[in-house]
C-alpha cells in the first residue's frame, strides 16, 4: 500500500498560503510551472491532485522545496530491488510511485515507476528537459501536443519536456509505467535546496544575489 504524504485539501492549503506570501497570481503560478489556470486553482481547493511533475513545477515557481509538500524515499543505492523499493503518493486515489533512480555528482537522470489507475488523466504540462514513458503493464494514452498515442506494455515514446504533454489511462485495469527523464522530481538539486529553507522562507546566499 503506498504511503500518503497529504490530503488535498491540505496541500491546496498550503500551496495558497505560499503564493500568497510571495505575492504572487494564479496565473503567474500556472505560467510559470506550464499549467493551466483552472488547474492550480483546484489544487488550491483541494478538488485535484497533481502529479508529482506538476508538484515539482509549482514548487519551483513558489520557491520551496518540494520535500514541503511530499515525503519521498532517498537516493539509496545504484541497486534498485523490486521487492524493497518503498512505494509512495501524493494522496489517495492519486498516481502512485516508486524510485527507481539513484543520486550521484553530476547525475541529470531521474527515474521512477507510476502506477496509474484506471481512468486516471493527468493534467497537461509542459516544461524543460526530456523525458522517455515505456510501458510495464496495461496500457495508457499519451497526448503530445494534441497528438494522442496509445502505448501498451513494452511501447514506448521519447520527447521534449518543453511540448505540451499529458497521460490518461483510458482502460478499466491498472497501468504501470516507468518513466525517466532530466526533471529534479526529487528536489535534489543543490541550487533550489541552498536557496530555500526547510520552512520555505527564501533567503539569499551569504555572498550572492
Amino acid at each position: 500500500m503506498a504511503k500518503i504524504s497529504e490530503q488535498p485539501t491540505q496541500l491546496g492549503k498550503k500551496l495558497r498560503r505560499r503564493r500568497r506570501e510571495l505575492g504572487l497570481t494564479l496565473k503567474e503560478v500556472a505560467d510559470g510551472a506550464g499549467l493551466s489556470v483552472g488547474f492550480i486553482s483546484q489544487i488550491e481547493r483541494g478538488i485535484a491532485t497533481p502529479s508529482l511533475s506538476s508538484l515539482v513545477a509549482v514548487s519551483q515557481v513558489l520557491q520551496v522545496e518540494v520535500a514541503n509538500f511530499l515525503s519521498q524515499p532517498g537516493a539509496g543505492a545504484a541497486l534498485s530491488r523490486h521487492d524493497q523499493r518503498a512505494t509512495y503518493a501524493i494522496s489517495e486515489n492519486s498516481l502512485s510511485y516508486e524510485r527507481v533512480s539513484s543520486s550521484f555528482p553530476g547525475n541529470v537522470l531521474r527515474s521512477v515507476i507510476i502506477h496509474e489507475p484506471p481512468g486516471h488523466r493527468g493534467e497537461p504540462i509542459a516544461h524543460e528537459g526530456e523525458e522517455m514513458i515505456f510501458v510495464l503493464k496495461g496500457a495508457i494514452t499519451v497526448e503530445l501536443e494534441g497528438e494522442l498515442s496509445v502505448l501498451g506494455e513494452n511501447d514506448s515514446i521519447h520527447f521534449q519536456s518543453s511540448r505540451t504533454h499529458a497521460t490518461w489511462n483510458h482502460t478499466d485495469e491498472p497501468a504501470a509505467v516507468l518513466w525517466v527523464g532530466t526533471m529534479d522530481v526529487f528536489g535534489e538539486e543543490p541550487g533550489l535546496r541552498a536557496l530555500h529553507s526547510p520552512a520555505g522562507e527564501s533567503h539569499e546566499k551569504k555572498g550572492e544575489t
